[in-house]
Formats: structure tokens, C-alpha cells, sequence
């Protein structure tokens, strides 16, 4: 199918106005195609780049807001917060139950053993 649609796009080109956007995308398409088809050879390459799109989109929304985070510290203050929310998201983990939890627990939790509330190892109380 994938071959099919390689040779349907190639044969489409040259019909098509050579300066117009639509071109310009099937030639662009075209000259990437061995990368576009590295998802046929291993299946944890994704067809499109649609999740990391969906997780930097709260970053581009609010980008108007932290602009005015106040001062470089709370710039760095919020981008290490959304850093942890997102790696949250990531492990499929409510952001705010593993903070809330982790916060709770963190004061009296031995520091060798920190690691066990990250988010990938992270299992809530009981």
C-alpha cells in the first residue's frame, strides 16, 4: 500500500503546477520518503509525530502567560515544574495525585532511596 502510494504521488507531480504549495509538499514528501518509511521497519517508530505535538501544546498555549513569570528564577521555577508535570503525563500518571503524593511523602523518605518517586517507579501509598 505504501509502495502504491509512492508511485500514485510520483505520477501526480509533474500534473500538478510545479510552484504551487501542493507541489512543494509532494516534494517534499518525496525526497523524505526513506524516513517516512522507517515506521514499516520497526514498530516503535510512530507514522506520524502526533503525541509529541499533543505534549508540547500546553507549552505553546501558555507561552503568552509565562512571559511574565516575574523574573528569571520563576521562569526556571515554572519550566522545572511543567518539566515534571509532562514526565508525569508521560508514565501515565495524574500529574496533581503524584505530586500531591510525593510531597506528602518526600520529607520523611530515605535518600538513598529517592529514585523510588519518580514518576516510572513511582507506586502510590496505601
Amino acid at each position: 500500500m505504501v509502495d502504491a502510494f509512492k508511485v500514485w504521488a510520483e505520477t501526480q507531480l509533474p500534473r500538478i503546477p510545479g510552484k504551487g504549495d501542493l507541489a512543494k509538499a509532494f516534494r517534499y514528501g518525496l525526497s523524505r520518503w526513506p524516513s517516512f518509511e522507517l515506521f514499516l521497519e520497526d514498530g516503535r517508530i510512530g507514522i506520524d509525530n502526533n503525541p509529541a505535538e499533543r505534549a508540547m501544546r500546553p507549552i505553546g498555549i501558555g507561552r503568552k502567560n509565562w512571559l511574565f513569570a516575574g523574573s528569571d528564577s520563576g521562569g526556571e521555577t515554572l519550566a522545572r515544574a511543567m518539566t515534571l508535570i509532562e514526565t508525569a503525563k508521560m508514565n501515565d500518571l495524574d500529574p496533581q495525585a503524584w505530586l500531591t503524593d510525593i510531597l506528602d511523602r518526600i520529607h520523611d523518605h530515605k535518600i538513598n532511596r529517592l529514585h523510588e518517586l519518580l514518576p516510572w517507579n513511582w507506586k502510590a501509598e496505601a
